[in-house]
């Protein structure tokens, strides 16, 4: 074999060798960074999270969303691709904190998100904010921590069980319940115990108010219509606990006492979870009833929040290119 022919053999073997390396590296880490010379690729995308079937499938029948691939990680499923022309991965999380927060840090983890949507459905303690409204709260707090006092105990917590008593007001063996701060934990601070967790992404105030100029929400599924005209709320605060609130009185409580307007069971496990990353987020609900009066509309308030979490990530800017 001449020397020339040995040569292009081993410059074939090596190229094939790297093909292969560079294949087996893409199937284990799908979500891995592009390095070209000394400038690295950054895919930036939009997370975008939610919470229930009703949630995705409002996605879904918009027509909206491209796949381009999906990645199970910890039981879920991560869906790549496009929305309405902007990068994004999106994940079904299931209810209650710790589902939440367990499929957000994962997504954090496994892919390079700029910031995060959250869109779901959430009750009304405010008569003032129905179903088809939407709304995103600038706080959102962890309402169901309580350390609870023992009857006739001098400490008295802000929850009063005997002011419940029916007929009549008076002791309840209940006693009373204070409610407690979380400690929020990020990396490049102390940690340190809060109530309210604040919208932290850029440029919200502004968004929001450029939400409000042409989005017309819905207001009829399936022949069953909302009993007024939807808008968007913004400036609230938000309740969640891992119980979800149907008893008018302790909505009332919760309007009161901690001057919250919406009530639900996943949007303060997402904000902690972003904070504790220091990733900007937005917290978008659709209500779906007021607490403790009949009458529910799941699946159009899945549809408003999503196509005001749609119009929200088409304000979001599309730097996508870091060089080193």
């Amino acid at each position: 074999m001449s020397r020339i022919n040995l040569e292009v053999l081993l410059v074939l073997g090596l190229l094939l060798v790297t093909a292969k390396q560079s294949m087996q590296m893409s199937l284990r880490n799908p979500t891995a960074e592009i390095e070209s010379s000394n400038c690295k690729v950054e895919v930036l995308r939009v997370g975008l999270v939610l919470a229930s079937d009703n949630n995705e499938k409002a996605l879904l029948d918009s027509g909206l969303f491209t796949e381009d691939s999906s990645v199970d990680f910890v039981g879920r499923k991560f869906h790549v691709g496009n929305l309405n022309n902007t990068l994004i991965v999106y994940v079904k999380t299931g209810t209650q904190t710790v589902n939440v927060a367990t499929a957000v840090q994962t997504l954090l983890n496994k892919f390079n998100i700029s910031e995060i949507v959250f869109f779901g459905n959430a009750g009304s303690l405010d008569k003032t904010i129905i179903p088809g409204d939407v709304v995103l709260p600038k706080a959102v707090a962890f309402t169901g921590v309580w350390e609870w006092e023992a009857f006739r105990s001098e400490n008295k917590g802000e929850l009063v069980f005997g002011g419940f008593n029916y007929p009549v007001n008076g002791e309840n063996l209940l006693g009373t319940a204070a409610h407690e701060n979380i400690t929020l934990y990020s990396p490049s601070d102390e940690p340190k115990e809060v109530f309210w967790l604040d919208t932290s992404l850029p440029g919200y105030k502004a968004a929001t108010e450029e939400l409000t100029k042409d989005l017309k929400l819905k207001e009829c599924h399936s022949g069953r219509c909302l009993p007024g005209t939807s808008k968007i709320i913004y400036g609230s605060k938000a309740s969640t606990s891992d119980f979800y609130v149907k008893n008018e009185a302790y909505g009332e409580f919760l309007h009161n006492e901690f001057n919250a307007s919406t009530t639900d069971s996943t949007s303060a496990a997402v904000a902690l979870t972003a904070l504790s990353n220091e990733k900007p987020f937005v917290v978008i609900q659709g209500v779906s009833n007021v607490v403790g009066v009949q009458g529910s509309y799941p699946e159009l308030a899945s549809q408003n929040a999503f196509l005001v979490a749609t119009e929200f990530i088409n304000l979001l800017p599309t730097q996508r290119l870091a060089c080193e």
